[in-house]
């Protein structure tokens, strides 16, 4: 029994150790082929770095505003008697919109303008006593200011008439109608709402670093997310004298014709003031920025000889980045003229991995994007 005890602990030990070197040798091949392993390269799109000549902007967003604009309210309460505009209509200065009741001024005008006859028909009578002295003068005096009094009261009935007759302060566009007919008006009850169209102003603010570079007339650009294929050019009318105590923003007011009616009051739009003269920028695609805490940074391709055969790697480079325009961003620093960056795919890299190029897929960048809605 113990002989072949022995003999089976022998062939265990044999066979473990064969296994052992057998791993062993295993281990070893997928080492070595590990270390022998190259990856392929990695696609990606490139763009070269290149020199443009731009117009310094300053850019912001506004908000539209008319140049004229209300909501028709009375001045006087009443009721509604006749309503004589159409919502969303066109009107000229002077075009009634609503008449309030007038029936019981009507009845006073009427019974003023009695007593003012009546007063005009006694002064000239005390006129003609007064030329042969048989009144005195007070008499005379005291009719002709009974007549004005008579007069003045009659004046003011015709003027409550007058402000019960509602019409457009200004030509433009009406609104929504808010009123109905026989609805009774308090003073200030909102009636419709009256813009006019053209021109229009759009507000804004930039920071007062700016305001050295700012002067009324420079032309103004605007753009606004109902239209996004329509460029809208107005000029800067207006430069606040005084500047936002909080923010230390300058407040300013452009001007536009707005010939189309496609601008509205209270509309959201991007602006841009566009300064005096040109400057040269190295530019690339917005898309070839890497961004992070520590700094922007893009991948620069550069050639690597090895085993005969040249190969593309890249090289991560941090740069300082400038202004925009469309797809494209100013590069100030950290890049030169002519070398080319990868603009798709760049989360994928790291400094020194073999790249292939291939810029069949991606789109052409351009300064005026009209990229198609969603």
């Amino acid at each position: 029994m113990t002989r072949k005890l022995i003999i089976g602990i022998v062939v265990v030990v044999v066979v473990a150790g064969g296994l052992a070197a057998v791993k062993t040798m295993q281990v070893k091949a997928m080492m070595a082929f590990g270390a022998s392993f190259t990856p392929p390269p990695e696609t990606v799109a490139t763009a070269v770095a290149h020199e443009e000549h731009w117009q310094d902007t300053l850019p912001a967003v506004g908000s539209v505003s008319p140049a004229q604009g209300v909501t028709v309210s009375p001045e006087i309460a009443g009721t509604v008697s006749e309503i004589a505009f159409e919502s969303g209509a066109a009107v000229n200065k002077g075009d009634l919109l609503v008449r309030l009741d007038t029936s019981s001024e009507a009845a006073e005008l009427r019974a003023a303008e009695a007593q003012v006859q009546l007063a005009r028909l006694n002064l000239e009578r005390t006129q003609k006593l007064r030329a042969d002295n048989t009144v005195s003068q007070a008499e005379l005096d005291q009719a002709d200011a009974t007549l004005k009094q008579y007069q003045a009261n009659a004046d003011a009935i015709r003027a409550t008439i007058d402000k019960k007759t509602i019409r457009a302060p200004f030509a433009g566009r009406l609104g929504i109608r808010l009123v109905n007919l026989g609805e009774q008006l308090e003073v200030g009850k909102g009636i419709v709402s009256l813009q006019s169209p053209s021109p229009l102003f759009v507000d804004f603010s930039l920071p007062q670093q700016a305001l050295a570079q700012l002067q009324t007339g420079l032309k103004v650009r605007a753009v606004c997310d109902s239209y996004a294929d329509q460029l809208f050019e107005g000029e800067l009318a207006v430069i606040s004298p005084d500047l936002d105590s909080v923010t230390r923003n300058v407040r300013l007011r452009a001007k536009f014709e707005n010939a189309g009616g496609l601008l509205r009051p209270g509309m959201f739009v991007r602006v841009k003031v566009e300064l005096p003269g040109e400057k040269t920028v190295l530019v690339i695609p917005a898309t070839a920025v890497l961004s992070a805490p520590y700094g922007d940074s893009v991948f620069v391709l550069e050639p690597q000889v090895a085993g005969g055969q040249t190969n593309l790697i890249v090289q991560q480079k941090f740069i300082r980045t400038g202004g925009a325009r469309g797809d494209f961003i100013s590069v100030e620093s950290g890049l030169k003229p002519g070398e080319r960056v990868v603009k798709a795919g760049i989360f994928k890299l790291r400094n020194g991995m073999s790249v292939q190029e291939n810029n069949v897929v991606t789109p052409e960048n351009s300064l005026t994007p009209t990229p198609p809605n969603s």
